[in-house]
C-alpha cells in the first residue's frame, strides 16, 4: 500500500469550511474536487459531483458546525452521492464534529445525539471518519467503521513553545479535560493546574477553586473547544485572582457562540489561540486577541497516509 501514488483519490467539500478545504488541498498539491452543493427554495440541499468517482478513493471534508443540522445533512446527502456513484471507499472528514458533547445520558428521557450522528454516517455509506480533537474520546467505539482521531496538539504545541518560555502553567478549565492538559504539561515540561467549576445550567458556568500552584506564572488554558467562552472566561477570572501574571488560552475548535466574543474581549484573557477546524465570523476576526492556526497540514498528511495505508498515529508521537 506504502507505494500508492496519489493519482486514484478525490478531495471534495461541503460549504461548511470551504476555506480549510482550499487549504488541504493546497498542501496535497491538487485541485479541489467539483461539486455543486445548493439549495432549493425552500431550503432543500441539493447534491451534484461534476467529477467521475468510479472505483476512486473519496475524502469528503465538512465541519458539522453552525448551522450544524444543515451541514449535517449536506454531509450525508454527499456521502450518498459518492456510494451511488461507485466510489470505491468514502471517508468523512469532520474536523469539528458535531453533537459530540451528547455522548452520554445526563437526564431522563434525552438522547445520545452524538451516538446516533455515527449511525447516520455509517448509514449513508461513510467507510471511515477522520475527525479531530473529539470532545469525548469514546465516540469512537459509536462507530462501527474505523475512526481516526487528529489531535491539534502538534500546532498548538509549537505556537506555545515559541510565544512562551519560562513560569508555564498549564490549566485544565475542568475536570474533564485534566488528561488533555497533563499531556500538555508533560510535553512542555511545564506545571499542571485544575480550575474547579460548577456548572448550573447548560452554556452557563461558575469557576470555584483552583487546584495547583499559579502564582506568579503565565497560566495557559487548553481546551478542545470554547462555546460561549463562559468557563473560559470563569477560569481566567478566577486564575488571575490566584495570582497568575497573565492568562492565555488554547483549544482546537472555536464555536465562539451567543456573547462568546463580547465576553473574551471584556475578560482578564490576553490571547485566545484557536486552529481552523470551524470558519470564525468576520466578528471574531477582528478581535485583537483571538489567532487562529491552520491544521490544513495536520488533515493533509493524515489524509495522505490513510490513502497508502500508511500510520496516521506516528504523527502524534
Amino acid at each position: 500500500m506504502a507505494s500508492r501514488t496519489l493519482n486514484d483519490f478525490w478531495v471534495f467539500s461541503g460549504n461548511s469550511n470551504l476555506a480549510l478545504a482550499k487549504r488541504i488541498c493546497e498542501y496535497l498539491k491538487m485541485p479541489l474536487g467539483g461539486a455543486k452543493v445548493s439549495t432549493f427554495s425552500d431550503g432543500e440541499i441539493q447534491i451534484e459531483i461534476d467529477d467521475n468517482v468510479r472505483t476512486k478513493d473519496v475524502f469528503i471534508i465538512q465541519s458539522t458546525c453552525s448551522p450544524v443540522s444543515h451541514h449535517l445533512v449536506e454531509l450525508l446527502l454527499m456521502i450518498d452521492a459518492m456510494k451511488r456513484s461507485s466510489a470505491s471507499r468514502i471517508t468523512a472528514v469532520i474536523p469539528y464534529y458535531g453533537y459530540a458533547r451528547q455522548d452520554k445520558k445526563v437526564a431522563p428521557r434525552v438522547p445520545i445525539s452524538a451516538k446516533l450522528v455515527a449511525d447516520l454516517l455509517t448509514t449513508a455509506g461513510a467507510n471511515r471518519i477522520i475527525t479531530m480533537d473529539l470532545h469525548a474520546g469514546q465516540i469512537q467505539g459509536f462507530f462501527n467503521i474505523p475512526v481516526d482521531n487528529l489531535f491539534a496538539a502538534p500546532v498548538l504545541l509549537r505556537y506555545i513553545r515559541s510565544n512562551f518560555i519560562n513560569d508555564i502553567v498549564v490549566v485544565s478549565p475542568d475536570a474533564g479535560g485534566v488528561e488533555r492538559a497533563r499531556a500538555f504539561a508533560k510535553r512542555l515540561r511545564a506545571a499542571l493546574a485544575i480550575v474547579d467549576k460548577r456548572r448550573t445550567a447548560p452554556n452557563e458556568a461558575k469557576a470555584m477553586a483552583v487546584i495547583g500552584d499559579v502564582k506568579g506564572k503565565t497560566a495557559i488554558i487548553l481546551d478542545d473547544m470554547v462555546d460561549t467562552a463562559g468557563t473560559l472566561t470563569e477560569a481566567a477570572g478566577v486564575l488571575l485572582e490566584k495570582g497568575a501574571v497573565e492568562v492565555h488560552a488554547c483549544c482546537a475548535h472555536a464555536v465562539l457562540s451567543g456573547p462568546a466574543i463580547e465576553r473574551i474581549q471584556a475578560s482578564g484573557i490576553k490571547t485566545l489561540v484557536v486552529t481552523d477546524t470551524i470558519p470564525i465570523s468576520p466578528i471574531a476576526a477582528a478581535c485583537e486577541k483571538i489567532k487562529v492556526l491552520s491544521i490544513a497540514e495536520l488533515i493533509g498528511e493524515a489524509i495522505i497516509r490513510s490513502y497508502r495505508g500508511d500510520s496516521v498515529t506516528s504523527l502524534f508521537v
